[in-house]
């Protein structure tokens, strides 16, 4: 049934693998209600997606990047940047703030160096094996 069509495919997607999952896509974005760009012909959702990226109505490169777009469970949106003399002057706002609460409250952290913490670990010893487990 799709033989002629996924030949006709390989030409546009080299990796056959790749197609499968491209035209699944599509297909599933046809079931969803999406126009289909060429004739149906009475063929099936995955037969359509196929003949449409046989006859490039639609870019495989669209379709990919479309797919990864649909798996993504998080999207980072890039956010133009404050220019520079808005950036120091929430820094000096910030220096400000911080040593207002320096003066306030002198707060002192423990400061462990890479040979404490290796003799820390070295003087650890492993739990005693019981016959619970």
């Amino acid at each position: 049934m799709a033989r002629v069509t996924v030949e006709d495919c390989i030409d546009k997607v080299d990796n056959r693998f790749e197609l499968v999952l491209l035209a699944g896509h599509r297909a599933r974005q046809i079931s969803q209600g999406a126009p289909i760009t060429v004739p149906r012909d009475n063929d099936k959702n995955p037969v359509v997606a196929l003949r449409e990226i046989a006859d490039e109505t639609l870019s495989p490169d669209d379709l990919k990047e479309d797919l990864i777009h649909s798996l993504q469970k998080h999207v980072e949106v890039d956010e133009p940047e404050a220019d520079g003399e808005a950036i120091a002057d929430q820094t000096g706002a910030a220096v400000a703030a911080a040593d207002a609460d320096d003066a306030e409250e002198n707060i002192t952290f423990d400061r462990m160096t890479e040979e404490d913490l290796l003799a820390g670990i070295e003087g650890l010893v492993p739990p005693e094996k019981s016959d619970d487990y």
